[in-house]
């Protein structure tokens, strides 16, 4: 597919106003603020173009204004798998996030009391489709691919284990309002055009937990995509969220969960960095 950005920035300008930007200069990402970008005109569904206009960033928004579904891989990486001390199983984990669990870059995380004590991070590659798929055959799987994200898989840990507490099932635990934050840009495959040689750093109030590369995945991106679309129509904007690497706090020694202010930093390679504070409502 065509893409008339190389990475696409959602924002609020000096004036107010919500728009779409091109960040051309990779040196830019880290510190969008201030930054002057080329608008675009257009939006997901109908596609974007260029303009002649350019405007400077006040805020950076979350790069989809909305997601209608999320799918979510679970043990994705073999490091990760065995630092859980968990079976691969055959097919890819699935499961769903629904569309309140978007949050944007520097947004606070709202954390509802009932997901408090055992709250934890899962930084992870997203990858966003482009156009309808079904059927798609793993050869063509990223000519669907409309571009990449950073993305925190959030979780609540006290509702997924152990399975005599979730029927081992994960949705739940991972689905409160902004449990997915992504952002703050998105990378087209221009900028990323081998899914499987990126590197990620998550860290917690600046120390790092998560240092892997998406080639530690067992699954590949272009797998996952030929895989869900198994007789099942993948709508355009459709998120997934291709599962997490070693160095979550659930299997750290001590366990080392999330604490209210705490702050989530989660970086791949050419994507910036998607900073979240953990925000714990009154009980």
């Amino acid at each position: 597919m065509q893409h008339s950005f190389e990475r696409l920035v959602r924002f609020e300008s000096d004036d107010g106003a919500t728009l779409y930007g091109d960040v051309t200069d990779a040196s830019s990402v880290s510190d969008l603020v201030g930054t002057t970008v080329d608008v675009l005109e257009g939006n997901l569904q109908d596609g974007f173009s260029k303009t002649s206009r350019t405007a400077s960033i006040k805020k950076v928004l979350s790069p989809l204004p909305s997601v209608h579904y999320f799918i979510c891989i679970g043990l994705n990486y073999k490091q990760h798998a065995e630092e859980a001390n968990l079976a691969i199983a055959e097919n890819p984990v699935m499961f769903a996030k629904p569309p309140d669990a978007l949050a944007g870059p520097d947004d606070a995380i709202q954390i509802h009391p009932v997901a408090q004590s055992q709250l934890d991070y899962e930084g992870e590659l997203g990858v966003i489709i482009g156009r309808d798929a079904k059927n798609v055959s793993e050869d063509e799987a990223l000519d669907y691919v409309f571009g990449y994200v950073n993305s925190n898989d959030v979780s609540a840990r006290n509702f997924q284990m152990p399975a005599s507490v979730s029927g081992g099932q994960f949705s739940f635990c991972k689905s409160f309002d902004g449990f997915a934050p992504i952002g703050p840009i998105i990378a087209s495959p221009k900028i990323v055009p081998d899914p499987q040689a990126l590197n990620l750093v998550t860290k917690v109030n600046g120390q790092q937990r998560q240092a892997s590369s998406t080639g530690d995945m067992i699954w590949s991106v272009k797998q996952l995509i030929s895989f869900a679309s198994q007789g099942t129509t993948l709508r355009k904007g459709t998120l997934i969220m291709t599962g997490t690497p070693s160095g979550v706090g659930l299997f750290m020694e001590p366990k080392t969960f999330l604490n209210d202010g705490d702050v989530v930093e989660i970086s791949f390679d050419e994507l910036g960095t998607l900073h979240n504070t953990m925000q714990f409502e009154s009980k």
